[in-house]
């Protein structure tokens, strides 16, 4: 029986051969198709025995139960084929009851936003095996259990109902004055969903006794307005005759954000209460939590700035808050911090960068300074969680560098271990005793892993090793992908990766096409599988290098992973760094011997959108051609959370937004330039396209540009996809070759 490791030599030594051998040629639509996907886990939970995780099983059918220790299979606890009053085909998602006696099932999902949707949810019975529609009402969002799981509450049409399931789920109706684009409940505006990453903003006391949410009343912020048109994949015939609008509350930088508030509902008296939180009639409420104390609900705030995160413990009974952490940090918080927080029985675990680079803190309920957990120059990636029994906390974090994360483990003792056993990006999902863990890695040139390991790093079994699209691959004839570094002209040590043709010869000069994103605290550059325009080994990039290109991507100032002060630096003037070191970039490439500086491309997508409108109007004509997908291209139309998160507001800093922009820019456009954009793109608004090609025109610049009917940002659906990247693709081969 051949070995894992030795499977894998043998397939990079055939990856390594394949440039004496022509093989197999890529194919655009496979690629959009996603014929070279990776197999994942998906819907992993683990459960609160400690030794058993579950999953949704691949046809979508069943939930099935797994050993952490073996990693096989120990029973299969819902089946759609057999559950009685079953109306379930398939399995979107599901939640367990804290109990493990019942399971909340997803099926019938229909997206919002990026990460708000609605559903219809049933009740799963484990004991009965049966099932029961959560609401005859009408479809649910963000439904939760009651800790003791005799409750469930959720959000249908921004009021929140609760059913009581030892009362033949009774429901009923908690608030009333929720209303489409005036108030919402339990469940975040459009911009906090984007902006603050979350989707629901309700929990349950520790006792079962209370609920608590927050409250948006966006009633004064101004809307936005998208035309629909009729389209096709999907086809809306209610804009057969006439086109119609869908309109939203979108704040834009310096305007008028939703006004928050907390609330709670005690179930047994029926009686609502306002939480009397300390907040800044401007301030934000990115998150609350329950924690184990019945009386203490977290609740965090933060300043417009959004540089002073407070973390309150509420009593929902009394309504009282009382200040438990405070952490103040230069310039701004990191998005992710606010998921990042881990609460357990007795202590809060926090993120920040106090110190320039994201450590971790630990604290007492109360807000009490237990000790910092990580002092070394390094960043902490994701906060795996606390064990009170042994004192060892667990995370992700980049010891061996930027481009490599690690699962790691800071024993209270103070030492630090690395769990993970090959070089690469790691990442964990953890036992609830933190006794096991399933390990996912990848590298540059191997697809997910997925491994079970003992809290040592001691691997126990292999789940998933991708095999089969290793096999795939070794068929085609792919080039090389190789991380590199360099300095600019200005002293920055710059990170990148670039894909060759397996045919390489270094004494021809090729055109290249360099790739990025370049967005605050973003990082493309990283020895992992998903890197690329569209993922999947750089699939797409290999498919260029068949086409004769060689393709780079560099990770600019302004993006993650190398702590504070890099990735701070563009501070109140996006772009301006950023566009420098991709111009830089294109000048170094233009000295290497196997690069012909005169046919250099460079594409984006959002803020990789704005970045290519940016260098190529830098001023120093490096680029013959671009593409723009999605672009932002004034930061007045984009946002309030995110744009004033780094740039501040219009108000404080005019010159950032009005002197740094694409538009501003627009007589300066050198290289020739293809715009992509979808009419119905709730984030980056086609708005900004609109106003930048008008300033082209203007400017007298010649322009080409596309526009997706119906599409959002992601620009996606039926053909849409093969369409948009065939365009690209047709561009760069007109003005490049």
């Amino acid at each position: 029986m051949i070995r894992l490791r030795d499977f894998i030599l043998s397939v990079a030594i055939c990856l390594a051969s394949s440039s004496m051998a022509t093989g197999e040629q890529l194919d655009l639509k496979a690629i959009t198709q996603g014929k070279f996907s990776q197999k994942t886990m998906t819907a992993v939970r683990p459960m609160a025995d400690g030794e058993t995780y579950t999953q949704i099983s691949a046809d979508g059918k069943q939930i099935v139960t797994y050993s952490f220790r073996t990693g096989k299979q120990e029973s299969v606890i819902f089946d759609a084929a057999t559950a009685r009053g079953g109306q379930v085909t398939r399995v979107d998602n599901y939640i367990m009851s804290p109990d493990g006696r019942r399971i909340l099932i997803q099926t019938g999902t229909r997206p919002v936003y990026r990460r708000s949707f609605t559903a219809t949810y049933y009740i799963y019975d484990i004991r009965n095996n049966k099932l029961e529609p959560l609401s005859d009402g009408g479809p649910q969002q963000t439904p939760v259990f009651s800790p003791d799981g005799n409750l469930i509450a959720f959000v249908r049409d921004n009021n929140i109902h609760l059913v009581k399931l030892l009362y033949d789920n009774a429901e009923s109706q908690v608030t009333t004055d929720g209303k489409f684009n005036e108030v919402l409940n339990g469940i975040p505006d459009w911009v906090y969903e984007e902006e603050f990453s979350t989707n629901s903003s309700m929990v349950f006391s520790a006792d079962s006794k209370q609920i608590i949410w927050i409250r948006y009343d966006e009633s004064e912020v101004r809307q936005y307005s998208l035309t629909m048109y009729k389209g096709l994949y999907p086809e809306h015939q209610q804009y057969a005759e006439y086109p119609g609008e869908y309109t939203y509350k979108y704040p834009v930088p310096g305007q008028v954000n939703s006004k928050v508030s907390v609330h709670s509902f005690d179930i047994k008296s029926h009686q609502t209460r306002r939480i009397d939180l300390p907040l800044d009639a401007d301030g934000y409420i990115p998150r609350i939590k329950a924690t184990s104390d019945p009386t203490k609900i977290a609740i965090f705030t933060l300043n417009r700035h959004q540089d002073l995160l407070r973390i309150y413990m509420a009593n929902p009974l009394s309504t009282v808050c009382q200040l438990a952490i405070e952490d103040k940090v230069d310039k701004y918080i990191k998005e992710e911090t606010f998921e990042e927080v881990q609460l357990t029985d007795k202590h809060i675990l926090l993120p920040s960068e106090r110190d320039g680079y994201n450590h971790l803190y630990l604290y007492t309920l109360n807000g009490q300074l237990v000790r910092q957990i990580v002092k070394d120059k390094f960043v902490v990636e994701h906060v795996y969680g606390y064990d009170e029994q042994t004192g060892d906390t667990y995370f992700a974090a980049n010891p061996n560098g930027p481009t490599d994360q690690q699962v790691m483990v800071a024993h209270a003792n103070g030492k630090m271990e690395i769990l993970s056993q090959k070089a690469g990006v790691n990442d964990a999902i953890f036992s609830t005793n933190y006794k096991y863990f399933i390990n996912i890695w990848s590298d540059l040139n191997h697809p997910l892993q997925y491994t079970l390991c003992q809290n040592t790093g001691k691997v126990l079994q292999t789940l998933i090793d991708n095999r089969e699209l290793m096999e795939k691959l070794a068929s085609y004839d792919l080039g090389t992908k190789e991380l590199f570094s360099f300095t600019t002209s200005e002293g920055v040590l710059l990170n990148g990766w670039i894909v060759k043709p397996s045919d390489f010869n270094p004494a021809k000069k090729y055109p290249v096409i360099m790739y990025q994103y370049g967005g605050p605290g973003n990082q493309q550059v990283s020895n992992r599988w998903g890197i690329g325009m569209s993922g999947n080994g750089a699939i797409l990039e290999q498919y260029l290098a068949q086409q004769g290109y060689i393709c780079v991507c560099v990770d600019n100032r302004g993006t993650g992973g190398r702590g504070a002060e890099f990735e701070k630096c563009t501070y109140l003037r996006l772009g301006e760094l950023e566009a420098r070191d991709q111009v830089e970039t294109a000048l170094w490439l233009g000295k290497q011997a196997y690069v012909d500086k005169d046919r250099i491309g460079i594409w984006g997508w959002s803020y990789g959108g704005w970045n290519t409108l940016m260098s190529m109007s830098e001023g120093r004509p490096v680029f013959r051609a671009g593409v723009a997908i999605a672009p932002p291209t004034c930061w007045r139309y984009y946002d309030s959370i995110y744009t004033e998160r780094y740039m501040r507001t219009p108000q404080e800093n005019r010159q950032g937004y009005d002197e740094v922009n694409p538009i501003s820019r627009a007589p300066q456009l050198h290289g020739e330039l293809l715009l992509c954009h979808g009419l119905a793109d709730d984030n980056v608004h086609y708005r900004n396209t609109a106003e930048y090609v008008e300033a082209l025109v203007q400017a007298d610049k010649d322009f080409r540009q596309l526009v997706y009917t119906n599409r959002n940002h992601s620009i996606y659906g039926g053909n849409t996809r093969h369409h948009l990247f065939r365009q690209a693709l047709n561009h760069f081969n007109a003005t490049l070759k």
